[in-house]
């Protein structure tokens, strides 16, 4: 904006987009759309340009544990596999739904639940490996515990120590 020499209201008149918005997301305190911000870049004459590139997510020693034995458990993903899980992770299912309260919580069990029996691979291998909020708020309520062997889960777990 200061290279351009446009000022927040002026911006917001000429896109449409209100000022506080605007301000909100100058100072940090709101987030927005890239479509949102290419819509604002282009009333300055400018265009958004995403660039791709790998960076390093940062996971405590817990989430790190989870998505590595999750990871695992990935090699052997397949819609044999999902039904070859199917009593344990209903049994798992049931027992977590006993006891779990609260959203994600309560939600993500339900999308577990869509998952398994959809027999969605793609979406179950999501959930395991994924490094997005949601990927790791499912993991939380993974309910396919019981499911590595002992040997693999020390070796997994030897590794995130």
């Amino acid at each position: 904006m200061t290279e351009t020499g446009t000022s927040q209201v002026e911006l917001a008149r000429v896109s449409g987009v209100r000022q506080p918005s605007i301000s909100q997301f100058l100072s940090g305190r709101a987030s927005m759309s890239d479509d949102m911000l290419s819509r604002l870049l282009a009333c300055m004459g400018r265009r958004l340009e995403v660039v791709r590139r790998p960076v390093d997510v940062p996971l405590d020693r817990s989430h790190r544990r989870s998505w590595l034995l999750h990871r695992e458990l990935a090699a052997q993903l397949s819609v044999g596999a999902i039904r070859a899980w199917g009593p344990i992770v209903e049994k798992n299912l049931a027992d977590l739904e006993a006891r779990v309260q609260g959203q994600p919580h309560g939600r993500n069990l339900a999308r577990w639940r869509q998952l398994v029996s959809d027999e969605d691979v793609a979406g179950v291998r999501r959930a395991m490996t994924g490094l997005d909020v949601e990927s790791i708020e499912m993991r939380e309520v993974s309910p396919l515990r019981g499911l590595l062997s002992h040997q693999d889960r020390d070796r997994v777990v030897g590794v995130a120590s």
